[in-house]
């Protein structure tokens, strides 16, 4: 009995220490105003009658209300050109504890005057957003990329303020084509009628990367012939060349084992009776290996000044290989494996266009993850 009698002792206990946390006693007392105003009102949403939550709601809503009030004050004779954003932040706050007493019936009864700021978070808005306008056109009066930059984000924040405010869109415009780097790729030179086809493949490829490429998006990439066709005037090409390449370079390779197998059944007695002894063969392994390798050479070039500002080399190798055997002698000597591989043909290796585009694929991926890196931040 004893024990039960302790055990809802400590229940009991605890509901009340939950209960008054929950009640947002704890978030006034370390001056936490706006938490303590919300968990007083989740209190009295699930129990209206909670004589201690309604204390709490009276005290840390009137506490909640000065300080955001002092705050907005504070900040209006403040020199700080932004000032009007954390103003706005705390009129929005002060409705929001408005929003949240006014869905409590029981919360109405504690503070029945918890009245909106809806004109001023409207005038801290537009004052917040000419702010922001202003420092975009000042950023864009210097004529940099990187301030460009800076005022194109300025007028984002303008936008997200008033979507609608004067000429934001045309000067959101402005501000990103002064701040994008416009790079045209030129077309990749293979002076090899065979692996035309094969080259193309792999330009494909590389302006399809161009065409999904999101990382900067202060970075615009076109082909050569989108140049020509919108009259782009870059700031800097993008010039792949192979540097050298070999095709179906072959190898094969021989090698002779001599194989013995002892206490192998090679007879039997008159009687029936097994003859053990040893087999021999020898086996012959060939290895076919086509290798082809190239380099290719980056080089990003600023148009005005003619100077190379970036430069690497890819390498890239594919290696086709094919193995089988031959064997004279007892097969028995051979074991599964050996014996499938003396049955095994040789295979037509592939064309040299294909094993062009092989060599090429580590190319490609050196290639867009270097070009990717190199403008993720420019």
């Amino acid at each position: 009995m004893k024990n039960i009698s302790r055990l809802r002792y400590f229940i009991y206990l605890s509901l009340i220490i939950i209960g008054g946390c929950t009640t947002g006693k704890k978030a006034l007392q370390k001056g936490d105003y706006d938490a303590s105003v919300l968990k007083a009102v989740g209190r009295l949403q699930n129990s209206p009658k909670n004589t201690e939550a309604q204390e709490v709601l009276k005290t840390a809503y009137s506490f909640a209300l000065q300080d955001h009030l002092r705050k907005i004050e504070d900040a209006k004779l403040s020199n700080d050109p932004f000032r009007w954003e954390s103003i706005l932040y705390d009129y929005q706050k002060l409705n929001q504890l408005a929003d949240e007493i006014n869905s409590c019936p029981a919360c109405l009864v504690i503070v029945p005057n918890a009245g909106k700021y809806i004109k001023a978070v409207e005038e801290s808005k537009y004052n917040a957003a000419t702010a922001r306008y202003n420092s975009g056109l000042s950023y864009l009066e210097v004529n940099t990329r990187q301030s460009a930059k800076k005022a194109y984000y300025e007028f984002e924040k303008v936008q997200n303020l008033q979507a609608n405010y004067k000429d934001i869109k045309i000067k959101l415009e402005d501000a990103y084509w002064a701040a994008v780097t416009r790079v045209v790729i030129q077309p990749i030179r293979v002076n090899s009628p065979t692996y035309k086809l094969s080259a193309d493949y792999f330009q494909q490829q590389i302006d399809q990367f161009i065409a999904d490429y999101a990382r900067n998006k202060f970075v615009v990439f076109y082909t050569e012939q989108q140049a020509t066709n919108q009259k782009i005037a870059p700031d800097q090409v993008l010039s792949l060349d192979f540097d050298d390449f070999i095709v179906g370079q072959t190898y094969v390779k021989e090698r002779v084992e001599k194989l013995k197998r002892d206490s192998v059944e090679i007879g039997q007695t008159r009687d029936g009776k097994p003859i053990y002894g040893t087999v021999k063969a020898t086996l012959s392994i060939f290895e076919k290996n086509i290798s082809s390798s190239g380099l290719l050479d980056m080089t990003i070039t600023d148009w005005q000044s003619r100077k190379i500002v970036n430069q690497q080399k890819f390498p890239g190798t594919y290696v086709w290989r094919d193995r089988w055997a031959s064997f004279k002698g007892d097969e028995r000597a051979l074991s599964k494996q050996q014996l499938a591989l003396t049955r095994r043909k040789q295979i037509v290796p592939p064309p040299p266009s294909t094993l062009f585009v092989e060599f090429t694929k580590p190319i490609y991926n050196q290639l867009v993850d270097q070009v990717g890196a190199f403008y993720n931040n420019y």
